[in-house]
């Protein structure tokens, strides 16, 4: 097979879509990010990459806080807004129609809509560039019981979709089980 090069770019795909929230001046505001992952498992971690003229950026450095909201399909309108137009400009909240509520960790407001919330406390700020990597360590977790299958988030009912690129695209179906399907190589190598 044949490879081209395309020069040196961040190219991992797909990358999960997500709604940071942060409270900017007292006012709850969220950004579309696509830009995010686990960062560690103990204590629990996880980071978003925001551009440096991020509104909700502006709330992190101001409360040390932020949520990370996990839309469905069924937001992916509202998701997009988030990433098109400023806090700055635009009550996002008011937009979208977002009911919002806050859990233990201040200024850190959550999307009800969303089937899955993280509350998060900034663990760390690195300036890469272009963006500001974020990482926090998760305070909370909530899921909406519709969402649960034997009180585990289920990926089938949240729905959520990734982005890549210049288009979002639904998660796919389950085609092998993770720790099982590797098994199949190690015959008597072990």
């Amino acid at each position: 097979m044949t490879k081209q090069k395309l020069g040196p770019m961040p190219l991992l795909w797909p990358h999960p879509t997500v709604l940071v929230g942060a409270d900017v001046d007292g006012v709850p505001d969220f950004a579309a990010v696509a830009w995010t992952g686990v960062a560690a498992s103990n204590p629990p971690q996880v980071s978003v990459s925001l551009q440096h003229p991020r509104h909700s950026l502006k709330g992190i450095f101001q409360n040390r806080t932020f949520s990370v909201n996990v839309p469905s399909v069924d937001l992916v309108r509202e998701t997009d807004y988030c990433g098109l137009v400023s806090g700055k400009v635009a009550n996002k909240v008011v937009v979208c129609g977002f009911d919002v509520f806050y859990g233990e960790t201040p200024a850190a407001p959550m999307i009800v809509g969303c089937p899955i919330n993280l509350e998060c406390a900034v663990r760390h700020l690195l300036d890469l560039g272009s963006h500001v990597l974020v990482v926090g360590e998760v305070k909370e977790v909530h899921v909406s019981e519709d969402c649960l299958t034997e009180g585990r988030p289920d990926i089938g009912k949240v729905r959520p979709f990734v982005f890549g690129p210049g288009r979002y695209h639904r998660v796919g179906e389950a085609f092998a089980d993770a720790f099982r399907i590797g098994n199949q190589l190690k015959g008597d190598t072990q």
